[in-house]
């Protein structure tokens, strides 16, 4: 059985590419065509909807708000239960130097409903300031929102901190800021139609993807590996794998974390919908 399954090329999903890919087909017989998504969540929640790719490892806040808007797809696990840091950057010629410069600002997002997008409006309500839809500059990928804060087309951009770090380290862009998510960052999320007719296959995929994370950390020469696939140095690896928590055992997905997403999107107007913690994770 083929799979199609998209995450962004971050060091977050090292696991598939060292082990989970090749376990599922030797183990189970899924052939996983696994698609890296530089735009993020807001693409492969598009492509969820047309049914372009079966699973995607996406950030919860934004799989929770497009199921809001009518995806199909469900939030079968976590994958990451540690937070994501976002970081918060600027051009390096900017004349905004910290947090506290932050007033009528342009935010540079790769597309609606996305991390960036989303995480822009939290971070914004955490400060007490307002920002609108007016207030956005969509940019489509990492690349793009280097050309558009360099160029002064937008002023602010939030990525995730250790992948934009050599653009920092090299004096190309500036972090003014951070802001990790008040919850577990990346879930795993199926489109209804492969749950309703592999419930058990799923259930021994999200199995598999427990066992091989919880023995991620145990690999000799993981820092290594990690920094050279995902051109870093030793050192920031080193730190950000000190913090990761990949999911590594099949327990239920407590639905009061869920219910905090939510609440919290309702509150920055993002879900507008009447919606449960039951409405977005499948009872496997």
């Amino acid at each position: 059985m083929t799979i199609n399954i998209g995450g962004v090329p971050e060091h977050f999903n090292f696991p598939f590419h060292y082990s989970i890919i090749e376990k599922a087909k030797s183990e189970l017989g899924i052939e996983l065509n696994w698609t890296d998504y530089p735009g993020g969540t807001g693409a492969m929640c598009t492509d969820l909807r047309a049914e372009e790719i079966d699973i995607a490892i996406v950030l919860t806040e934004g799989i929770i708000a497009d199921i809001s808007k009518g995806n199909k797809a469900k939030i079968v696990h976590w994958y990451v239960e540690s937070p994501l840091v976002w970081g918060i950057h600027t051009s390096a010629d900017s004349t905004i130097n910290s947090e506290f410069d932050f007033a009528n600002e342009r935010y540079a997002i790769s597309r609606h409903g996305s991390g960036s997008h989303l995480m822009a409006y939290v971070d914004a309500d955490n400060r007490g300031l307002k920002i609108s839809e007016t207030d956005f500059v969509v940019i489509g990928n990492l690349n793009g929102a280097i050309q558009a804060l360099t160029q002064h087309e937008a002023d602010l951009f939030f990525w995730e901190k250790f992948t934009t770090k050599p653009y920092v380290d090299q004096g190309i862009l500036k972090r003014v800021g951070e802001c990790p998510t008040p919850w577990p960052c990346f879930a795993i999320a199926v489109n209804e139609n492969l749950l309703n007719t592999n419930k058990d296959l799923i259930n021994k995929f999200l199995e598999l993807i427990s066992r091989e994370n919880a023995s991620m950390k145990l690999i000799p020469n993981l820092v290594n590996m990690i920094a050279t696939k995902y051109e870093l140095k030793l050192e920031d690896t080193q730190i950000w794998l000190d913090a990761v928590k990949w999911k590594c055992d099949t327990s239920n997905i407590d639905l009061s974390l869920i219910s905090n997403v939510i609440s919290t999107l309702q509150k920055l107007n993002i879900v507008t919908a009447d919606l449960k913690a039951e409405d977005v994770v499948w009872e496997s």
